[in-house]
């Protein structure tokens, strides 16, 4: 796995990209599914899905979730998803939540037949201008790496144990 974050404007950008030993067809089954975002999410975030159960996700999807972003402060969080193409790519952006601005796009790529690159771009804004970027770069920029991580071995050990 790889992660770079980089800044311009204010703006940030996190890019990842994993390797998953699976078949495209099978790693995008597993990322489609919205209820699957659960156990991408570490547990001390508390994330729960607030909007009706769905097993897919489909361009115009609104998906509202609950999350606790300090450890006293829950917020609540809705994303529409706004671009989808089969087995390729989706992209959902913040409507309302916690950053000024969020737009992540989920790219996947067949290496071969059982193997997939999966990389996210996540562009994101913080809210609260300067002095936001001040005192939460750091903080969201360490808190995302470690969301990613997390994620990382959970892919890592569902495509392990099923496939």
């Amino acid at each position: 796995m790889s992660i770079k974050i980089t800044s311009h404007s204010g703006i940030y950008q996190l890019r990842v990209s994993q390797e998953v030993n699976a078949s495209i067809k099978d790693v995008w089954e597993f990322f489609i599914n919205p209820q699957n975002l659960n156990s991408l999410t570490p547990k001390d975030l508390d994330f729960k899905i607030t909007s009706p159960k769905s097993n897919q996700t489909y361009k115009g999807q609104i998906i509202t979730y609950s999350i606790k972003v300090l450890p006293l402060y829950r917020t609540n969080w809705v994303t529409e998803i706004t671009q989808f193409e089969n087995q390729s790519l989706f992209v959902d952006e913040q409507r309302l939540g916690p950053y000024k601005m969020l737009h992540h796009e989920h790219h996947f790529k067949k290496i071969d037949a059982n193997k997939t690159l999966v990389e996210d771009i996540v562009t994101y804004k913080l809210p609260f201008g300067l002095l936001g970027r001040f005192i939460g770069g750091k903080i969201i920029r360490k808190r995302l790496v470690e969301i990613f991580t997390f994620r990382k071995e959970v892919i890592f050990n569902f495509f392990l144990i099923i496939f």
